[in-house]
C-alpha cells in the first residue's frame, strides 16, 4: 500500500496508483480532474524539487486546466478544482496539511491549505526524474489522445519531448488495448485521402501528407478502431476536433464551438465550417450516432455557434 509512512513504496506501486486513476472513467465517461492535478504536481516537483501546491494557486491553475482540457461542466472552475484537490487523498498518493471536508470550497479558502504527494511518493519521485516522466506519460496516454498530450504537458510545466520519450510503464502492459495497424490507412482511404472538414488533400511524391485518421470517440477512452469511429482530418482540424473547437452533429453537419474566437482571416476561416455537411465518397461509413454523442458530451466545448 502506498501511504505517507510506507518505507517500502516502490516505483511499481506509484505507477500502479497513478494507473488506478484510469478506473474512474470507465464506460467512456471522462474524468480527467485527478490526473490533471497529479500532472500539475509532477510539473511542480520537476521544476522545484517539491510538489507542494497551495490551494490559492491550485484554485486558479487547476481550474483553468480542467476548463481547457476537461469536458464542459456547469460547475464553476473553483468548485471543479476543489473536487480533485480534496478527493485525491482517497487514492493514497496525496495529503493536505490540514483536515478539510471533501468537495467544500469554503473551508479551503478559510485558512491556507496546501496539498502535496505523500512523503513516500514524493521522495521516490524526487530521487528519480525518469519516474516523473514515466508517470506523466502513463497519465496522458490513459486520458488524452496524442494530438492533445503535448498541450497538456506544456500547460503543467513538463517538457513534452522528455515525457513522450519516456518508457510507458503502466503496470500489466499485456492488459492494454492494441491498436489495429490497418485502421489508419483504411480511414484515410475511405475518405478519399482528404480532410472530411475542409477538403485538404495534399500529397508529396504521390504520398498523402497532412492527413490524419481521427477517432471520434477517443481510443484512450475505449473508442474502437471501427470504420464508423473515424474521420480523415487535416492535422489542424484534427487538433481542433480533439480540443473541442469542432464537432459533428447527428445530422452530420460540422459545428463550431461558441468558445472559439479568432481575429485573422486564417483563424476566422474556421467559422466557415459551421453548418457544412460532411461529404465522402460513396460507400464510406459515416460516424455512428453513439460516437458522435460521446464526442458532443465529453469533448465539444460549450454550445455550437448560432446558425
Amino acid at each position: 500500500m502506498v501511504n505517507g509512512g510506507s518505507a517500502a513504496t516502490t516505483r511499481e506501486q506509484v505507477l500502479a496508483r497513478l494507473s488506478a486513476l484510469r478506473l474512474h472513467q470507465r464506460g467512456g465517461h471522462r474524468s480527467p480532474h485527478k490526473p490533471l492535478l497529479v500532472l500539475l504536481a509532477l510539473g511542480r516537483l520537476a521544476a522545484s524539487g517539491a510538489s507542494a501546491l497551495p490551494w490559492s494557486e491550485a484554485r486558479v491553475r487547476l481550474g483553468n486546466l480542467i476548463a481547457e482540457f476537461g469536458p464542459t461542466s456547469r460547475t464553476g472552475r473553483t468548485q471543479s478544482a476543489a473536487y480533485p484537490f480534496t478527493r485525491l487523498r482517497s487514492d493514497g498518493i496525496w495529503v493536505l496539511d490540514r483536515e478539510v471536508p471533501m468537495d467544500k470550497v469554503g473551508p479551503l479558502g478559510a485558512d491556507p491549505v496546501t496539498g502535496r504527494f505523500t512523503p513516500a511518493v514524493e521522495e521516490l519521485l524526487a530521487a528519480d526524474p525518469g519516474l516523473i516522466a514515466s508517470a506523466a506519460r502513463a497519465l496522458v496516454d490513459s486520458h488524452f489522445p496524442d494530438t492533445v498530450r503535448p498541450d497538456v504537458l506544456g500547460a503543467v510545466g513538463l517538457d513534452p519531448q522528455v515525457v513522450l520519450r519516456a518508457a510507458d510503464r503502466v503496470p500489466d502492459p499485456a492488459a492494454r488495448r492494441r491498436r489495429n495497424p490497418d485502421w489508419r490507412a483504411a480511414i484515410i482511404l475511405a475518405w478519399d485521402r482528404r480532410c472530411a472538414f475542409c477538403g485538404f488533400d495534399g500529397q508529396m511524391y504521390g504520398a498523402t501528407v497532412g492527413i490524419d485518421a481521427a477517432h471520434v470517440r477517443w481510443f484512450a477512452l475505449d473508442g474502437p478502431d471501427d470504420p464508423d469511429n473515424g474521420l480523415a482530418l487535416c492535422t489542424l482540424h484534427h487538433k481542433l476536433f480533439d480540443r473541442g473547437v469542432l464537432g459533428v452533429d447527428l445530422d452530420l453537419r460540422i459545428r463550431v464551438s461558441d468558445t472559439y474566437t479568432a481575429r485573422t482571416g486564417a483563424g476566422r476561416a474556421v467559422y466557415d465550417l459551421h453548418g457544412v455537411l460532411l461529404s465522402a465518397r460513396p460507400g464510406t461509413r459515416m460516424p455512428a450516432a453513439d460516437h458522435l454523442r460521446w464526442h458532443r458530451r465529453w469533448v465539444f466545448k460549450g454550445e455550437a455557434l448560432a446558425a
